[in-house]
C-alpha cells in the first residue's frame, strides 16, 4: 500500500481519509497471516492499518531516520528505505544497497520523489517474496517507463522542436508530483492541459487549478468528459477559481475538444517547449500524440 491520500473523497459514503482508511484496510486485512503486507512509513494512515493487521508487515520509507522504520528493525523486521541516494534494503541491523536511484529509468534520473517511493514498495515485495538481489536489479535497471510499458504514466514524446508529456495525474497529490518533475526541466515556455473530475470534491478541483497554475506559464482547460453529475461549465468554473487565485493574469484557453486541442498544441508549439497533458483530459491521447510524432518523422 503506496499511500493514502485525498482522492476520491465524498464517494460511496466515504468523506474522509479516517473513512479511507477503513475501506483500503479490507486489502491488507486479506492477506493470509504467513503472508506480508508492504506498507508506507511515512504515511500515518498505512501506519494505522498495519498496526491492526494479522498479517507479517514490512515497512518502506524515505527517511532512513523514520521512528516507525527504525522501532520495526529494532525488533529484527525488514524494510526498504532510501538512503544516500540509493535504494537499500534494511534488515535488523544490516543493510544491503541495492541500486542507485540515478540508475532506475522509472526515477528520471532520480527527480521523481513518487517514483522512488514506488521502486522502494516494489523491491521491497519482491525481495519478501525470495527474489536475489541481483536479479531485482537487473529488473529496475532495465524497465523502460514508456507509453507501451507504462502507459499513461510520465509518458514523455520528442518531437523536433519540442516535447509532449503525458501523464494521467488527476488529484493534487498526483499534480504535485508532476510539479516536482517540470521543476527540474529546462523549457522555454511550460503549457498544461488540465480537466475536473465531476465526482471530486470542489476543493479538490481547485486544489489541481492551483497547482497547474504553480507549474505552468500557460494553460488549457479541455473539459470533453468526466462531467459525472455536473455540467462542464461547473468544472470549468471551479478550475479558473483555483488558477485565478494563484496567477489572476494568467493566460488560459478553454476548448472542449481533444481533438482540436491536440492540433492546436503541435501546430503552435514553439521552439522549447515543454507541453504536458493531464487527468487524461484528451481522449485517446496517447495514440494520437504517437500518430502527429509519426507524422512529423515522416513514418
Amino acid at each position: 500500500m503506496t499511500n493514502i491520500q485525498e482522492d476520491h473523497l465524498g464517494i460511496a459514503d466515504i468523506h474522509n481519509l479516517d473513512d479511507l482508511t477503513r475501506v483500503k484496510s479490507v486489502v491488507i486485512g486479506a492477506v493470509k497471516r504467513s503472508g506480508w503486507g508492504v506498507l508506507n512509513a511515512d504515511n500515518k494512515y498505512c501506519i494505522r492499518i498495519a498496526n491492526k493487521a494479522d498479517c507479517k508487515i514490512a515497512y518502506f520509507s524515505m527517511n532512513e531516520d523514520n521512528p516507525v522504520i527504525k522501532e520495526h528493525c529494532k525488533k529484527g523486521g525488514t524494510a526498504a528505505i532510501y538512503e544516500n541516494g540509493y535504494i537499500t534494503i534494511k534488515k535488523g541491523d544490516w543493510k544491503i544497497r541495492v541500486i542507485k536511484v540515478t540508475h532506475v529509468p522509472l526515477t528520471f534520473g532520480g527527480s521523481l520523489e513518487f517514483m522512488i517511493e514506488n521502486v522502494l514498495a516494489a523491491t521491497l515485495a519482491t525481495f519478501l517474496y525470495g527474489y536475489k538481489i541481483e536479479d531485482i536489479r537487473v529488473s529496475l535497471e532495465t524497465f523502460i517507463p514508456s507509453a507501451a510499458q507504462t502507459p499513461g504514466r510520465m509518458n514523455i514524446f520528442n518531437f523536433k522542436e519540442f516535447k509532449i508529456l503525458i501523464d494521467f495525474a488527476h488529484n493534487p497529490d498526483g499534480f504535485n508530483g508532476i510539479k516536482g518533475y517540470l521543476s527540474t526541466i529546462e523549457a522555454t515556455e511550460h503549457i498544461g492541459v488540465i480537466s475536473g473530475t465531476g465526482d471530486r470534491r470542489d476543493e479538490d478541483i481547485i486544489e489541481t487549478a492551483k497547482i497547474s497554475a504553480e507549474m505552468f506559464d500557460k494553460i488549457i482547460i479541455c473539459q470533453e468528459k468526466y462531467l459525472r453529475g455536473r455540467t462542464q461549465q461547473e468544472l470549468i468554473d471551479l478550475l479558473l477559481q483555483g488558477i485565478r487565485a494563484v496567477k489572476p493574469d494568467m493566460k488560459v484557453i478553454i476548448n472542449n475538444s481533444g481533438d482540436d486541442t491536440l492540433r492546436y498544441l503541435v501546430t503552435t508549439a514553439q521552439p522549447g517547449t515543454f507541453i504536458t497533458i493531464l487527468s487524461n483530459t484528451i481522449d485517446d491521447a496517447i495514440t494520437k500524440v504517437v500518430e502527429y510524432r509519426d507524422k512529423e518523422a515522416g513514418v
